[in-house]
């Protein structure tokens, strides 16, 4: 069996390629075909010719960021997989950081439709992103929302969404209007916290930079300057989407997230969301963003229930 040595440049660069206990290793084996061996900073590649070209295109693929040092995931492999088929190899290297964590690393699109989803928030002022949870709609909004206040081009950002779970109501829940919203906002202070210090948040919310917020507290405003996000969508209403896209005022920009496989609303109602998503596609202006299972960037075991649950829902 033909094998063939790639020595890697550094101690670190082999950390970023093989992953946590060599788990990057174990995927590219399993998408090439190969048997991969690592030794020292040496590793190793057995297979067909075929099945070498083939890793060799992807080790290529995944070169400037392993060179670089940063670490790779899962997702980075599999979407590289996808570049090679889609001939599209150059132009998934050239991913652009939009922004750098508070400990100094890239962020950066991971995807196609992450990378394209991203384009559209620079581009777009209306801008939708639909699919199933850990595709990165809520937390890649939230970084481009911060991106875009420090680059002053809006005053604010406003983070708002549906106070609608499972048998819970905003009423019941103890404390003040922001300690009520607070849990169920949760997935935007997260993001937040990735590229803004806990302080730095609380003082930008303080003075109103950063105001958190039910949906139903939109109602009779006009949102000017502003980054606005509205996450969970699927839980609107028709009647409360059209009353918060026709909040949009002036210089600022809208993005809308959801996951219409988790509608909370009651059978008989239609979420807002599937109607925006029927007749405002065809609008110029307006941007749809469909994620898939390819596009889960959190545990790898989300996108196997992910697939699980999908094909349940089949049958």
């Amino acid at each position: 069996m033909p094998q063939i040595v790639v020595t890697l440049p550094s101690p670190a660069s082999v950390i970023s390629l093989a992953g946590k206990q060599e788990e990057n290793l174990h995927l590219l084996a399993k998408i090439t075909g190969t048997k991969l061996l690592l030794r020292g900073q040496d590793l190793y590649i057995e297979g067909t010719e075929s099945q070498i070209d083939h890793c060799q295109k992807l080790l290529a693929t995944l070169q400037p960021v392993w060179q670089r040092e940063q670490m790779i995931a899962g997702v980075d492999i599999v979407s590289a997989q996808a570049a090679i088929a889609e001939q599209r190899q150059k132009h998934w290297q050239e991913r652009v950081p939009i922004n750098r964590s508070r400990t100094g690393a890239s962020i950066l699109p991971r995807t196609k439709h992450q990378l394209e989803y991203v384009q559209s928030m620079e581009k777009y002022d209306l801008v939708f992103a639909i699919g199933s949870a850990g595709t990165g709609k809520t937390y890649l909004a939230a970084i481009m929302a911060v991106k875009a206040l420090q680059n002053n081009q809006f005053q604010k950002i406003i983070l708002t969404r549906p106070a609608v779970e499972a048998g819970e109501k905003l009423g019941f829940l103890p404390g003040d209007v922001q300690q009520k919203v607070d849990p169920y906002l949760r997935p935007l202070y997260d993001a937040l916290y990735e590229v803004l210090d806990a302080d730095k948040v609380t003082q930008m919310i303080e003075r109103g930079v950063i105001e958190i917020a039910p949906l139903a507290y939109m109602r009779g405003r006009t949102l000017n300057n502003a980054f606005i996000i509205v996450d969970e969508a699927q839980n609107t209403t028709p009647v409360q989407m059209k009353m918060i896209l026709t909040r949009l005022g002036k210089n600022s920009r809208m993005v809308i997230t959801g996951d219409v496989s988790q509608i909370d609303l009651p059978r008989s109602q239609k979420s807002g969301l599937v109607v925006a998503t029927e007749i405002l596609q065809n609008i110029e202006g307006i941007a749809f963003h469909f994620f898939d299972q390819d596009d889960v960037v959190r545990h790898p075991l989300v996108q196997k229930v992910i697939n699980a649950y999908d094909r349940y829902v089949a049958q």
